[in-house]
């Protein structure tokens, strides 16, 4: 039965949840005008144009700016199935609808024995610190699927495989959420669905790899960790330029190849480290599998030569997941991730002018809310490999029991 703090606090959340979205819903519907550029005019122009393509049964082949997967396209298509709105609104909704899929997920797993509510309410503060951007990409709903997919894990290795090898096929980083997947069955769901996915994608759709070719030529994107060599470096005279390239802000010009791969060395050393814990963790408890997720997902964030604001949808995700485990250590990093979403907010869309600009806010931010991302990884990284790798201290052995021992041995 449940207790009367508990259906207080589903109250709290369901009360605050809906007020928080109701705001969001607002800004997207531009009833009223969130600070900075426009965030919605990726569903209205790019998202929009890829759904006129798509819908003709073929891939953007000649938009570089498509970078994502084959099962992509079908929440691109997705705004189709409500079809008394327009696309854009459709979308909101969808992306409205996907943020509430997963409150209930984790209000689900909230209260079952030996777990905790604190899962929901970082999701439901979590969300509305990254401002509208939320419901202005489908990542949200990427979001949603990893989610069930980690909740799955322990009882359902089978499906969380299945969802695991879904949401990789929508946006690629969930199957970072195998990196902890102890059985057999999820691994073989998740290469068999993969496989189905890949295939009736390839014959169905011409172009669905051609993404594989598409970033090639990118850039340093300007709100990465990379990012900021040059943004201190503008000001002692590098000349190079800031430009809209693949479809974000970009640094381009000289060095800039030198730190992109710079980039993808960390994200191997991580990967490296990744596979270091893998191979020496001997304690598997209830929450490693979401703690190793949630590990591995902001090691990748944090070193890649993009960042962009809605990454960290995911990372607020995975952090809830995480603490709807009473057993989970994650409480500092998953802090450090909401203080890192705020800063994020302001400083894409508020503050953005003053990024791309290099100026003294713009750099600030940047600072901290990378500083925040490489602070929240190390942490993260520390907390699962003690709670998985490094030996227990022994207990204490009473000192009335030893006395009773040594009483007991023959003289």
């Amino acid at each position: 039965m449940e207790t009367t703090g508990t259906r207080r606090s589903l109250a709290w959340l369901a009360g605050i949840w809906a007020l928080t979205r109701l705001l969001l819903l607002l800004f997207v519907f531009k009833v009223y005008v969130f600070p900075g550029p426009d965030v919605t005019s990726d569903v209205s122009v790019i998202y929009q144009g890829w759904y006129e393509v798509l819908r003709t049964g073929t891939f953007p082949l000649d938009d570089v700016t498509w970078q994502y997967p084959p099962a992509a396209a079908l929440a691109i298509l997705s705004p189709a199935l409500v079809f008394w709105l327009d696309y854009p609104s459709a979308f909101f909704v969808l992306a409205f609808s996907a943020d509430l899929a997963v409150l209930l997920l984790l209000l689900y797993a909230g209260v079952r024995p030996g777990r905790t509510l604190r899962g929901a309410w970082v999701w439901v503060v979590g969300v509305p610190l990254l401002g509208p951007t939320v419901y202005a990409r489908y990542d949200v709903m990427v979001t949603a699927v990893a989610v069930a997919a980690l909740l799955a894990g322990a009882r359902h290795p089978k499906v969380m495989g299945a969802l695991t090898a879904f949401g990789a096929m929508l946006k690629v980083w969930p199957v970072l959420l195998l990196v902890a997947a102890r059985r057999r069955a999820a691994w073989g769901w998740a290469a068999l669905t993969a496989g189905a996915l890949s295939a009736l994608f390839a014959l169905a759709m011409p172009g669905a790899f051609a993404f594989l070719t598409f970033q090639r030529d990118r850039g340093t994107e300007v709100e990465s960790l990379g990012a900021l060599v040059f943004h201190v470096a503008r000001h002692f005279g590098w000349d190079g330029e800031v430009l809209l390239n693949y479809g974000s802000v970009e640094f381009l010009g000289p060095y800039v190849d030198v730190v992109s791969m710079a980039a993808l060395a960390l994200s191997g050393l991580a990967f490296g480290w990744l596979l270091l814990w893998r191979l020496r963790a001997k304690r598997f408890l209830s929450h490693t599998l979401a703690d190793a997720a949630f590990v591995a997902v902001l090691m990748f964030v944090t070193t890649s030569r993009v960042i962009s604001p809605q990454y960290l949808v995911w990372l607020v995700g995975l952090a809830a997941v995480c603490l709807c485990f009473r057993g989970s250590r994650m409480r500092l990093p998953v802090g450090l991730v909401l203080a890192a979403s705020f800063v994020t907010v302001l400083e894409f869309p508020v503050w953005f002018s003053h990024v791309v600009a290099s100026d003294a806010l713009g750099n600030t931010l940047l600072f901290l809310r990378n500083g925040l991302l490489v602070l929240a990884t190390l942490l993260a990284a520390r907390e699962l490999w003690r709670s998985t790798v490094t030996r227990p201290a022994p207990l204490p052995v009473p000192a009335q029991a030893t006395r009773t021992k040594e009483t007991s041995l023959p003289s």
